[in-house]
């Protein structure tokens, strides 16, 4: 069946949770289920309310992907009033339970941007990719990326991601690694060691 770009749907909207649970290993850093659909759902509102690209790939009615943007100059695509809430309650939460491991990740992209900005004039940012890990061999990643190049054409767009993740996958549709550092997040008693990347490319 053939993959088409469409208008996403508020009822995918738990789909696309659960893709970012699997594609970026969350479960490496919440053990309790609840706690980790909680938190994907935040990572779900808080990159919806900065998007102002948001392309949803599907196969019939089903998402089989997703692709998050925010670009200079373009208006939020699906900012509300009651995401923002949820992701203002949950932050404040985060700050009380886990304390200061994701401000240690956030630091560390701070700073890579800042480096980055030394050198670079950027367009926007891709705020989060991600593919049904059930479907293989279909270039969904890959068409999402097409697509983001045909609506944004010569803009230079930057991306977070880190080794915990497939970031060779950016490697190989011509992204340049621009900035890397290196973090020890305390997690629940976990210490979880990442080396933070910041990718570009000119569309």
């Amino acid at each position: 069946m053939e993959v088409k770009i469409k208008q996403l749907q508020k009822k995918d909207f738990t789909k696309i949770i659960d893709f970012a649970i699997e594609g970026m290993h969350f479960n490496r850093y919440v053990d309790n289920k609840l706690a980790l659909r909680l938190y994907g759902r935040y990572f779900l509102y808080l990159e919806l309310e900065r998007a102002t690209q948001v392309l949803a790939a599907y196969m019939g009615d089903k998402l089989v992907g997703i692709l998050m943007a925010d670009l200079k100059n373009e208006p939020k695509q699906y900012s509300s009033f009651w995401r923002k809430l949820y992701v203002k309650i949950f932050k404040a939460i985060m700050a009380i339970v886990v304390k200061d491991g994701p401000n240690i990740y956030d630091e560390a992209n701070k700073a890579m941007l800042n480096d980055y900005l030394k050198n670079a004039n950027p367009d926007g940012e891709i705020c989060f990719l991600a593919a049904d890990p059930t479907i293989q061999g279909k270039g969904i990643g890959t068409l999402l990326l097409e697509e983001l190049g045909r609506l944004e054409k010569g803009k230079l767009i930057y991306l977070y991601t880190d080794d915990n993740c497939t970031y060779q996958f950016y490697e190989h549709k011509g992204f340049e690694r621009s900035e890397e550092k290196e973090i020890k997040m305390e997690l629940g008693g976990k210490t979880v060691p990442l080396t933070c990347l910041l990718y570009s490319k000119q569309f």
